[in-house]
């Protein structure tokens, strides 16, 4: 029941066109990459730095 099947999924993307436009979609999906990517690189200073401390 909490799952999003592929209508769902399609009128998610039809709203979000419609709210931020063709134009600005590059930009926010370009943005939604670096963040993800600071988070895995954050995620991963996180556990080095529980790996030294145990280590220490």
């Amino acid at each position: 029941m909490g799952s999003l099947g592929p209508p769902e999924l399609l009128i998610i993307l039809v709203v979000v066109l419609v709210l931020f436009g063709g134009a600005k979609l590059p930009k926010l999906a370009r943005s939604l990459g670096q963040a993800q990517k600071e988070f895995k690189d954050g995620l991963a200073e996180g556990v080095n730095s529980e790996d030294a401390d145990e280590n220490a």
